[in-house]
């Protein structure tokens, strides 16, 4: 369907999708088997420019939004969604950055951000710490010119590969969510260290780790925003990431309906190829109705964000809620499609289906996002 893109945004997503055609397609399966981090296309991402499609051409970025940063999330994800979390993910952490830093602040990560020398991550979960953030444990007490980080965030994207990480810790407790803040810290920061990388079911190519903060101490610059912002800067940075998680998911679901299609074409079944059983042209449409309008949605709640519009909690959480559902649904069908071949990790479509998984539990659970979006129209209501 024609989203009518700026001519910019065109050149993005082709871009994107030659990468993802032509160098992360070829190697997906390799990186799925041995869990290494990519860094070879991280390193064409960075010749690419990809990194700075959303950070403003002040500091080194080319100026775009999160519709940007969707379109590339998207069209990467189709070949390979964990490989494009080294992209995505890094957006994630530098969001509090872009939404809360000062000039100096900008000035100092953002630019080698842009340029993909410096990967981010974001820290935020924590063992007891999931989509109940206001039991985080992590704190930083204020100590002269600097405060010192205590604490494990669990489940962090990208942790030990990337050099900037924004973290939430509490900087006073009795004020429970009010006594939280956000700082960056530095890899190679005296006292933090990061723990082994997971087994995961899927995105196995992206590094997930612990990361451990024991007598971290940081100056006090590195605050975003100020003391008790804390919960601000992380929903704040979620309201603009949910759109790029959702076009990781209408990505793979895009992924795994060109596999089925071009396995229905190819397989014969009494004399013909399954394509021509209606059942199989049923499913196929079905897929790509529900993707085409995860699409819509995720691009107009993009379009949304990047206008400015303050109220956007519902319809990010509406667009990661519905593109991660479809994700997961149309990955089981095309695994269907397969058939037996579907099950063996010998053909790609099963990786489709195990990296669909994440994108209904990361950046707060689709039940989450059901709460966010039933409180917000509750709220509408008493207007």
């Amino acid at each position: 369907m024609d989203y009518l893109l700026t001519e910019q945004q065109v050149m993005i997503r082709d871009l994107a999708r030659q990468i993802a055609r032509e160098k992360v397609k070829p190697v997906a399966a390799k990186y799925d088997e041995s869990e290494e981090f990519a860094w070879e296309i991280v390193k064409i991402l960075a010749d690419s420019d990809i990194f700075g499609i959303y950070i403003p051409e002040a500091y080194g970025g080319l100026g775009g939004g999160v519709m940007e940063l969707a379109l590339a999330t998207e069209e990467l994800s189709r070949a390979c969604g964990a490989i494009a979390l080294s992209f995505a993910a890094t957006a994630l952490g530098t969001y509090p950055i872009i939404l809360f830093g000062d000039e100096g602040q900008k000035k100092k990560f953002l630019p080698d951000i842009a340029k993909g020398k410096r990967l981010a991550s974001f820290c935020i979960t924590e063992a007891e710490a999931g989509s109940d953030a206001g039991s985080i444990k992590t704190t930083a007490k204020a100590e002269g010119g600097h405060y010192i980080l205590n604490g494990t965030k669990q489940w962090i994207t990208n942790a030990g590969e990337a050099e900037v990480y924004t973290v939430i810790a509490m900087t006073d407790k009795s004020k429970g969510a009010r006594g939280a803040s956000a700082f960056i810290v530095e890899k190679g920061t005296r006292g933090l260290e990061f723990g082994k990388k997971e087994k995961k079911l899927g995105i196995r190519a992206s590094a997930t780790r612990e990361v451990i903060f024991t007598d971290c101490r940081i100056p006090k610059e590195n605050i975003l925003a100020k003391e008790g912002m804390g919960f601000i800067v992380a929903m704040r940075t979620f309201d603009n990431s949910r759109p790029g998680v959702a076009a990781q998911a209408v990505g793979i679901a895009q992924g795994a309906l060109d596999l089925a299609v071009g396995y229905a074409k190819s397989r014969k079944q009494f004399g013909q190829s399954i394509s021509s059983f209606q059942g199989i042209q049923f499913m196929l449409a079905d897929m790509a109705t529900e993707i085409e309008a995860a699409r819509a949605l995720v691009y107009a709640t993009a379009r949304m964000v990047d206008s400015g519009a303050k109220d956007i909690a519902k319809a990010s959480a509406m667009s990661k809620l519905y593109a991660s559902d479809v994700a997961m649904k149309v990955a089981v069908d095309a695994v269907q499609i397969f058939g037996g071949y579907g099950y063996m990790r010998d053909y790609p479509i099963e990786k489709f289906m195990r990296d669909a998984k994440i994108t209904q539990i990361y950046e707060g659970t689709n039940q989450i996002q059901r709460n966010i979006i039933a409180s917000n129209l509750i709220k509408e209501s008493l207007k």
